[in-house]
């Protein structure tokens, strides 16, 4: 792949020609190959933050929907602060990591709040919003205002391992230091927001984490993986730490007018503030028998008692693999605070809940 040189003067000046070689290419890469994506047509921070925000752990074609219905229900600041907490995690329904939404309506308030509604300007006063740390403090400062600060994510760890053979595990303690050293000595000082979407998108599209097209490579030549038969096994990784099983056994009260109990999470646990059923949290999975004699239960008059899934719902989170089974307790009474099916639909719920009303028909 043939490429053409770009003005080197825009390389910082104690980049090594490895290095100068390296800035070059990548943004010229970026800027042949790059994404359409609505988040790039703007330096308008606020809208930056969000699609931020929104892709942290999350593909791009999963966020881009959600960051498209954020831009029409709250088109400003102004709009985000102002809306309610439940509201902000309804529309975050189904994007997972809710604490990302907590901050993010916290953050905006703080915006609203502290700041008149426009957005910090630096690094440094960036970060003091809830939620913003040094990797999406830095695409803000650098995407929207210029400040040569290097970004930090998954595609540009593995960039620079495989480009630079890096052999320090980037999920260690030092590799943070090490990573952003080299990626400040990268980064040019007036094209610091281009260099670092055109270092991410080059992770995102070219050297991806596996099977990359390293013939097309416009950096092969100087790559050292490649040069070393690396390519496979760089970036390296520490081994993580082995996944818990928990396993839920959802108590799902259907009273006499079809109604049905729902409860709000306010423990520090997944799903803070999110709505589902109440819960027997337990060791293994529970038999009938166990669940009708729990002591746990609020109460327990029923009409009936049905299993409703046999083969219990898998659901993976980040170090934790739920083995969920729905309990379907008819009552036979009307009962105090339990919710139509209309009102339900307006609460927040996690991924598994609303699967269980989708597949769910009253009888």
């Amino acid at each position: 792949m043939r490429l053409s040189s770009v003005d080197r003067s825009k390389v910082c000046t104690f980049a090594s020609p490895m290095q100068s070689f390296f800035t070059d290419h990548i943004i010229e890469w970026y800027q042949i190959y790059k994404r359409s994506l609505p988040w790039r047509d703007t330096q308008n921070p606020y809208l930056v933050w969000l699609s931020e925000i929104m892709l942290q752990q999350t593909r791009v074609a999963q966020g881009l929907p959600y960051y498209e219905k954020f831009c029409r229900h709250y088109p400003t600041v102004f709009d985000l602060a102002h809306a309610s907490e439940q509201q902000v995690l309804k529309d975050w329904q189904g994007l997972g990591y809710y604490s990302r939404a907590r901050n993010l309506h916290q953050a905006a308030k703080q915006v609203v709040s502290n700041f008149n509604g426009v957005f910090p300007q630096t690094f440094t006063d960036l970060k003091k919003l809830k939620g913003v740390g040094d990797y999406t403090a830095a695409a803000i400062a650098s995407f929207c205002f210029d400040e040569p600060v290097a970004v930090l994510d998954g595609n540009v760890y593995r960039v620079l391992s495989r480009y630079f053979g890096i052999q320090t595990p980037v999920n260690s303690t030092i590799a943070k230091k090490e990573f952003n050293t080299l990626a400040q000595k990268l980064i040019p000082k007036d094209q610091p927001g281009i260099f670092n979407q055109a270092i991410m998108e080059f992770g995102a599209l070219q050297c991806k984490p596996k099977n990359p097209n390293c013939s097309l490579c416009p950096i092969a030549v100087h790559c050292t993986a490649l040069k070393h038969g690396q390519v496979g096994q760089l970036p390296i990784k520490l081994k993580k730490k082995k996944e818990k099983l928990r396993f839920f056994n959802y108590l799902i009260y259907i009273d006499k007018d079809q109604k049905i109990v729902m409860k709000k999470r306010e423990q520090h646990d997944i799903w803070k503030h999110l709505y589902d059923f109440p819960l027997i949290e337990s060791g293994d999975a529970l038999s009938r028998s166990s669940i009708e004699q729990h002591p746990s239960l609020p109460f327990f008059d029923a009409a009936r008692v049905e299993l409703f899934n046999k083969v219990p719902k898998i659901h993976k989170l980040t170090h934790q693999h739920l083995h969920i089974h729905y309990w379907l307790i008819y009552m036979d009474k009307i009962v105090e605070n339990a919710l139509s099916l209309d009102q339900i639909k307006l609460l927040p719920k996690p991924v598994v809940v609303e699967n269980f009303f989708d597949a769910f028909r009253f009888s």
